[in-house]
């Protein structure tokens, strides 16, 4: 009994050692890690330096630090640096910065900003309306149905992107800022926007507690309209009530006072910016795609009636020429990046030299843009507004301003600057006027769009 039970003790150990061999961590494996560790001459300097500092400190190239050239050859008429403070509302800042430039353009003004808070108020009223909507839409479906489940999950939130902006500018019009000024719920978003969802939860399942007790559609609407009534109450209570019409005026860089006039939100918007918002086009640059096809993301739009978002996949050397020319025409672009890759906050710049982490662990980090975005290492985080761009002697690029939405002291001088390299690695959308774009560009359009779920990954909205 003695030996058969040693047999089978020695069979169990080794089963167990090569279970770990044929996949786990082994003693072996340790050494070796170990062993390859104390070998490298490096490691003790690194480990006093990683250990007692800021990884991003040590990484910073400092060879890459003098000689920053802040000049431009080319630059939109611009003026003033915004603050979202504590909230994602960049991509509105973004889209009402690119609007502004053509107020201040028009009427000869100084450092002139639109009411966020005023847009934001109709952008949340919206996506409630939208996301009961949807929840109406799917009312036959299961709970655990995926469309359902992700309806459940992303209720309501603060981003967007720049078909938000032109929906709800065109439907409710704009006002300036001292109309419709922020307030701490606008500035910070965060418990206005939990509560919210709640509610929406909330009422969702009455909704389909409703349709589940056999009522009409017709009851399920008018449920939702005194639904809605209460969400207004809350954006009310944490923005203020948007005004329908005011009485304003202004002085111009001259000195001179303008007439005091009534305006609604539409017309101030006629008379000071006047664009059509629809005379613009979204590129994307999503090398995992196949380019020079149109996109549409299900469910990515900012109200019910409004529309998805949508945009041409192309290379950057084809977008390129064509912010170029924006730039050149006076009219700023929204663009959406990956600001936190490379980011030299102190500076203000975006270069794919700021940091090198592979001298610095002596590990290989480095991955193209086609794997950072398949790994969910790199996507769009965050808005700007593209205003310009410097060519040197031989028409090449050599980099680009962005007027960021971090206040007048981030940055350089509120604004961060980018190189051409660092947009072909970072960059993912750009908004660009159709009368900068060529024909064979612009006939994309008229292909039948690739629908794409509204939970797909590269689709986070920007903050």
């Amino acid at each position: 009994m003695n030996r058969i039970f040693t047999i089978v003790i020695i069979a169990i150990l080794s089963l167990g050692v090569n279970a770990q061999n044929n996949g786990g961590i082994t003693q072996d494996m340790l050494n070796n890690f170990k062993a390859s560790y104390n070998k490298n001459a490096k490691v003790e300097a690194l480990q006093n330096a990683v250990s007692n500092n800021s990884i991003s400190k040590l990484a910073l190239n400092r060879s890459n630090q003098s000689n920053l050239d802040t000049y431009f050859s080319d630059e939109v008429k611009t003026k003033g640096i915004t603050d979202q403070q504590s909230s994602g509302r960049c991509w509105l800042f973004t889209g009402l910065n690119v609007l502004r430039t053509k107020a201040i353009e028009k009427k000869n003004l100084g450092a002139f900003t639109l009411s966020q808070n005023y847009t934001f108020f109709f952008d949340q009223l919206e996506k409630s309306n939208l996301f009961l909507e949807a929840i109406i839409e799917n009312i036959d479906k299961p709970m655990n149905d995926k469309k359902v489940e992700w309806l459940f999950k992303h209720p309501i939130n603060d981003g967007g992107q720049w078909t938000g902006v032109a929906d709800l500018v065109n439907k409710y019009g704009v006002v300036p800022s001292d109309v419709m000024t922020e307030t701490y719920s606008s500035n910070n978003t965060r418990w206005m926007s939990k509560l919210l969802g709640v509610k929406l939860k909330k009422d969702a399942l009455a909704l389909r507690e409703m349709h589940k007790n056999g009522k009409k559609i017709k009851k399920i609407r008018e449920a939702k309209e005194n639904m809605l009534s209460d969400i207004y109450k809350i954006l009310a209570i944490n923005l203020g009530n948007p005004p329908t019409e005011f009485t304003w005026r202004y002085k111009d860089t001259d000195g001179n006072l303008s007439e005091a006039k009534t305006y609604t939100p539409q017309s101030f918007y006629k008379e000071f910016i006047g664009i059509n918002l629809d005379d613009y086009v979204m590129f994307m640059n999503d090398p995992t795609r196949p380019y020079n096809k149109l996109y549409e993301i299900e469910y990515d739009r900012h109200s019910y009636t409004g529309n998805n978002w949508k945009y041409i996949n192309l290379d950057t050397e084809t977008i390129k020429p064509f912010a170029v020319a924006s730039i050149k025409g006076n009219d700023a672009m929204y663009f959406s990046c990956d600001v936190g890759k490379q980011l030299d906050r102190d500076r203000g710049v975006l270069d794919v030299n700021n940091y090198n982490y592979n001298d610095v662990l002596d590990v290989d980090f480095d991955m193209n843009k086609v794997d950072r975005i398949k790994t969910f290492t790199s996507g769009s985080s965050h808005g700007m507004t593209l205003v310009a761009v410097d060519v040197d002697k031989d028409n090449n690029i050599t980099k680009w301003l962005l007027q960021n939405s971090w206040g007048p002291s981030s940055g350089f001088n509120g604004n961060l600057i980018m190189t051409d390299k660092w947009f072909d690695e970072y960059m993912f959308r750009v908004v660009i006027n159709k009368k900068y774009i060529s024909e064979d560009i612009l006939k994309i359009l008229e292909q039948k769009p690739v629908f794409l779920p509204a939970w797909d990954p590269m689709f986070s909205t920007d903050k």
